[in-house]
């Protein structure tokens, strides 16, 4: 099967189930993890899929009727941004950015530095607004919110992000350590997966 038919059967089968493993993908169309690597690259350059945690998925598409809703996509994956887990950027230049979750909106802010003149997010108990820079960050818990991995819940109040804590794990960041945390765990999944693909 040539690279093009591949990528075609990718499209296929992320638009039928939404996301797939990079593992499935291999087995599926019978080649290496590395050369299932090297065909997404184009369907991410394209904006059809967006990586996730050891796979890829659909890349939601935004409609006029969504747009007119209020419906916007994450400036970093995709997704649908929901109000209650919504990160915003406002830039120098006065244009805002919305990512779907914390775990986006750290990995943009860090892309963009200098260029964000304010952050905001909302706390994950008490859904009011609070600045992203004195946030706390809540990552390797055991609740799953259903977004981005891996999952990082905000907080305005270190006692409460430490509560939440004592009851479904984790551990508790500042808006630095966070940042740097998202990093290094989405270096270290790329790391992995490149590391299987070499053997």
């Amino acid at each position: 099967m040539l690279p093009i038919e591949r990528q075609n059967r990718i499209k296929q089968l992320v638009k039928s189930k939404g996301s797939l493993k990079i593992s499935e993908l291999s087995k599926e169309l019978g080649v290496s993890e590395m050369t299932i690597h090297r065909d997404v690259k184009p369907l991410l350059a394209e904006g059809i899929i967006t990586k996730t945690f050891g796979g890829i998925a659909l890349v939601p598409e935004v409609d006029a009727e969504d747009i007119s809703a209020g419906v916007t996509a994450c400036v970093f994956c995709g997704q649908f941004v929901t109000e209650r887990l919504a990160y915003r950027l406002i830039l120098q230049t006065g244009e805002i950015e919305q990512a779907c979750c914390a775990h986006c909106g750290l990995l943009r802010h860090h892309q963009l530095g200098n260029e964000v003149m304010q952050a905001i997010c909302h706390d994950f108990l008490r859904q009011t607004t609070i600045s992203a820079l004195n946030a706390y960050y809540v990552m390797d818990t055991t609740v799953n919110i259903g977004c981005c991995q891996p999952q990082v819940l905000t907080f305005e109040l270190r006692e409460h992000g430490e509560r939440f804590v004592k009851g479904f794990g984790g551990i508790i960041y500042s808006f630095q350590e966070a940042t740097a945390a998202v990093h290094q765990q989405m270096e270290q999944n790329e790391q992995s997966h490149c590391e299987r693909c070499d053997t």
